[in-house]
């Protein structure tokens, strides 16, 4: 079973991206802010953590180092779902390991193929939501 992680403080956007991805098979985790974002993070160890960038008490991006500097959650797979669409944000973004950047507003079929592509080259290209 693959497990989700939607870190994003606009709960109709965290319902309509579990929406999107419900597969069989899948397991999706809600964080609220970056805190929670980290605590289950910790706990859960997702597949793969859906990152919103604007959020409360930790940003995307502090979430991301946070998560990188520990060993346990080093390999965490992260997308990067976000409004900050200039290259430089992209660019910071790349730097601290993130698999894929996604501007908001996207498509249910580009979150859906992006997703995919980033579960798909995490297990070899064998399984996808």
């Amino acid at each position: 079973m693959k497990t989700i992680l939607i870190a994003d403080d606009e709960e109709s956007l965290r319902t309509l991206i579990e929406t999107t991805l419900e597969a069989p098979g899948l397991r999706v985790l809600h964080a609220a802010d970056g805190d929670q974002a980290v605590a289950l993070a910790r706990r859960e160890h997702p597949d793969l953590i859906l990152l919103d960038w604007m959020m409360p008490h930790k940003t995307g991006i502090e979430v991301a180092e946070v998560l990188r500097s520990e060993p346990a959650t080093a390999g965490i797979a992260i997308l990067m779902l976000t409004a900050m669409g200039q290259e430089q944000d992209r660019q910071r973004g790349l730097a601290l390991g993130i698999r894929a950047y996604l501007v908001k507003p996207f498509s249910p079929l580009q979150l859906l193929e992006c997703v995919r592509g980033v579960l798909a080259t995490r297990e070899g290209g064998n399984e996808t939501p």
